[in-house]
């Protein structure tokens, strides 16, 4: 059994995470953490406030891009459907931006008032939104699912039309032998007088 002495301490190479822990208390030192150990300068980059920040910042750039791109996308046309739900509402069951002319009311030529409540609903649904999902948690969620996704194996094209057409047929087979159970039935029930006219009369 080997024992450890205090010499073999001192003259081991320090981990990567002892070395990015120097950089994050020397910064001066990054460049030469990074020519000795890449992987530690990254923990260190990752670990060092880059001095960015505020409402607009993106949480991890570049990092599981194309779902964050298809959920905020699909977020915006839910926000914009809900707006003109809201919109055609006030149009239909509320009478701004409509004048009296004598003994008629008549709308206003710009619908000022609707367009800014709904406007202010709307980008305010929108900032929402991109609070919520540039939130650490929600991101991290949404890079582990691209990653996920990245390991699911997509059938061919072969396996696809094998499959649909197996779908097809099943239908087809299901379907006429519904229709066979659904004619006798209806025969059977002329017959002792339950309905007054056959299936085809």
């Amino acid at each position: 059994m080997a024992l450890v002495t205090r010499d073999d301490e001192q003259n081991d190479p320090p981990s990567d995470d002892e070395r990015a822990e120097e950089v994050q208390e020397e910064p001066e030192r990054a460049d030469e953490v990074a020519q000795r150990s890449p992987v530690a300068a990254e923990q260190a980059k990752a670990a060092v406030p880059t001095g960015k920040g505020g409402f607009f910042h993106l949480n991890k750039p570049g990092q599981g891009y194309w779902t964050r791109l298809g959920t905020a996308v699909s977020l915006g046309l839910l926000i914009l459907l809900v707006a003109n739900f809201l919109y055609v509402s006030l149009a239909t069951r509320t009478s701004l931006d409509m004048h009296m002319v004598g003994n008629d009311l008549r709308a206003n030529a710009f619908p000022v008032w609707k367009v800014s409540i709904i406007g202010v609903l709307t980008i305010g649904a929108l900032l929402l939104a991109w609070k919520y999902m540039n939130g650490p948690t929600v991101v991290d969620f949404l890079i582990a699912t691209e990653s996920e996704m990245k390991k699911v194996n997509w059938t061919s094209r072969k396996d696809l039309f094998g499959s649909t057409k197996v779908v097809i047929i099943f239908m087809f087979l299901i379907a006429a032998i519904l229709f066979v159970i659904d004619m006798a039935f209806g025969y059977f029930f002329y017959l002792i007088n339950v309905l007054k006219t056959g299936p085809f009369a």
